[in-house]
């Protein structure tokens, strides 16, 4: 039988209604038995401050550190501001790195889905993730690759994923618990 992975999984819009979350926990619905995917919220961590990172970090600093540590792989699901990620994942990304030497990140295997509203479908802003992410030691999947545009078609009026959403975001679930399954440290 094979081992049940945890995977956190950070999403770079705050909004409770956004298209990046109800991908995620689309992903989550569809992930096979061999992964457990959490959302790990990124949006109550204060602004990175080496200041107050010392002997008694904030609390959701040390929280959120944890959640991650207790992972064994990573998922990234963003939009993209500005062609870049948004503060909020760029704040989570330096607060999880962090004290150096610590980061939650390192050795995991890791996956990121970019969605937009915009054709691009959030390309800058996956870019840049994988861009950091080779710096804090993790294994990104290289393919497939996601890149989701037009995502404001993506749920119907009755709320429902896309049938050709759905089966995408099936092919990516199932690459990603193969990736985790052979990049995973135990």
């Amino acid at each position: 039988m094979s081992k049940v992975h945890r995977v956190a999984v950070l999403v770079g819009s705050l909004r409770k209604a956004s298209i990046n979350r109800r991908l995620a926990l689309a992903l989550a619905e569809l992930a096979p038995a061999t992964l457990q995917l959490e959302l790990v919220e990124i949006g109550d961590l204060p602004l990175y401050n080496e200041d107050i990172d010392g002997d008694q970090p904030p609390q959701t600093y040390s929280a959120f550190r944890s959640k991650l540590k207790a992972a064994d792989a990573v998922l990234f699901v963003t939009p993209e501001y500005n062609r870049s990620i948004p503060a909020p994942m760029k704040n989570a990304i330096d607060v999880a790195s962090r004290p150096r030497g610590q980061c939650g990140f390192s050795g995991k295997p890791g996956a990121v889905l970019s969605a937009s509203p915009g054709k691009v479908g959030g390309f800058g802003a996956n870019q840049h993730l994988r861009q950091a992410m080779v710096s804090l030691d993790v294994r990104l999947m290289l393919v497939p690759e996601a890149y989701l545009g037009g995502a404001g078609s993506f749920f119907g009026e009755d709320h429902r994923l896309d049938a050709d959403i759905q089966a995408l975001l099936q092919k990516f679930i199932d690459a990603f618990a193969q990736w985790v399954q052979r990049h995973s440290a135990t």
